[in-house]
């Protein structure tokens, strides 16, 4: 008796699905994560036997020259480091095409061609 229910059932669904009274989807819609520029959080930074992975650091692609100074770590003894264009940078290293001259409280001077450009750190309220 339950063979039997058990086949009608099976039946009945059989029958549905193909009289098109169930559908499924066709496909799934992908979904794209968009990282902005920063570490995707779903890709692992350990491999499966634990060796640490690096991740592969994207570079935005910037207009030649534009600068954007968003943080400063002052050292007086010039270990200071600038947060420029989303970059942690020190005097020496390179971003938008110019050159990091000089790290100081409030600001940061760069060179390109012989010329300098002084960013100032805007404070925020």
């Amino acid at each position: 008796m339950l063979k039997n229910k058990r086949r009608r059932i099976y039946l009945w669904t059989v029958a549905l699905v193909c009289a098109g009274g169930v559908s499924f989807p066709a496909h799934a819609q992908e979904s794209v994560y968009d990282d902005q520029g920063k570490r995707n959080p779903f890709i692992p930074l350990l491999t499966q036997d634990g060796r640490a992975i690096q991740p592969e650091k994207k570079k935005e692609v910037s207009a030649e020259g534009a600068l954007s100074l968003e943080g400063i770590i002052y050292d007086k003894y010039d270990l200071s480091y600038a947060i420029v264009n989303g970059e942690v940078v020190k005097i020496g290293d390179e971003v938008g095409g110019y050159q990091i001259l000089s790290i100081e409280q409030d600001r940061v001077v760069f060179i390109r061609g012989g010329q300098t450009k002084v960013i100032t750190l805007q404070k925020e309220d």
